[in-house]
C-alpha cells in the first residue's frame, strides 16, 4: 500500500526540489497543498495567480488542495485555516507534510509544533543541505523559474521578473542566500524534469507593496518564455 503525503507547494524552486526528492523515493501518493489569499486570487507572498498554480498542478499530474486565507491574515487565522484543511487529510489517512525548508530552525519548529496538534509530522528532504549546491542542482536538473517577488532592502527592483539562472545567482550581492531562504526573493517554476509541459506566461507590471516588496505580475496563457542558456548549464 502506498504512503499518502501532503507537500507544501509555494509554486517556487525549493518546493519543486522537495517534490522531486519525494517522487524519487517512490511508493507515495502526493497531494500539493497551497495557500491563496481571498480576494486577490494569488499565492501568499509569491504573488502568483491561482490560474498559474493550477497549471502547475496539471502539468505535474498531481492533485491540488488550495487553502484560502483572508486578506491581512493574522497567524491565528492562518493556523485556523490550515488546521481545518489538515484535519480533512488526517481523516483520509495522511500523516505527513513535506516542506522545502533548508536551514531556518525557527520555521521548522513552528511547522512541527502546529502539525503535532493534528497528529501529523513534518518532513524536510532538503534540510541541512548547502543552498549553493541546491541552487546548482536545480539548474543542472533543467528546472526553469522566474523571480516573482524581491525584498527591496537587499535586491534591486530590476530583479523582479528575471529568470532564476546562473547569471542571476552569480550576481547576487554578498549575504543574499542563493535560494532566497531568508525571504530575499521568491520564484515561480514554469518547467523542469517533473513537469509534463512548460507553463506559458508573460511578464506584466512590477508593483511595490508595503513599501518594501516588488512583485512582478505573471500573466497566464501567454507564449512560454525562452530560458537563457545559463539556466540549462
Amino acid at each position: 500500500m502506498s504512503e499518502t503525503l501532503l507537500l507544501a507547494w509555494s509554486s517556487g524552486k525549493d518546493s519543486a526540489l522537495a517534490l522531486q526528492e519525494t517522487l524519487g523515493s517512490g511508493g507515495r501518493e502526493i497531494t500539493l497543498l497551497s495557500t491563496v489569499t481571498e480576494g486577490y486570487g494569488r499565492i501568499s507572498m509569491h504573488g502568483v495567480r491561482e490560474q498559474l498554480l493550477r497549471a502547475q498542478a496539471e502539468s505535474l499530474a498531481l492533485p491540488l488542495d488550495i487553502v484560502y486565507i483572508p486578506r491581512e491574515c493574522s497567524d491565528q487565522e492562518y493556523q485556523r485555516c490550515m488546521e481545518g484543511a489538515l484535519r480533512v487529510h488526517v481523516e483520509r489517512g495522511c500523516r505527513s507534510v513535506v516542506f522545502g525548508d533548508i536551514f531556518l530552525s525557527g520555521i521548522r519548529e513552528y511547522r512541527e509544533k502546529n502539525l503535532a496538534k493534528v497528529g501529523m509530522e513534518a518532513r524536510f528532504p532538503l534540510w541541512g543541505r548547502s543552498p549553493k549546491e541546491l541552487s546548482r542542482s536545480f539548474l543542472e536538473a533543467g528546472f526553469q523559474a522566474v523571480i516573482t517577488c524581491i525584498d527591496s532592502r537587499v535586491l534591486d527592483r530590476s530583479c523582479a521578473g528575471r529568470l532564476y539562472d546562473r547569471s542571476f545567482v552569480n550576481e547576487l550581492p554578498d549575504g543574499v542566500d542563493p535560494c532566497g531562504e531568508n525571504g530575499e526573493f521568491h520564484t515561480f517554476v514554469f518547467n523542469g524534469p517533473i513537469f509534463g509541459a512548460g507553463i506559458g506566461f508573460a511578464r506584466g507590471e512590477v508593483v511595490l507593496r508595503n513599501e518594501r516588496f516588488y512583485f512582478c505580475d505573471l500573466i497566464p496563457n501567454a507564449q512560454e518564455p525562452k530560458a537563457s542558456t545559463s539556466a540549462r548549464e
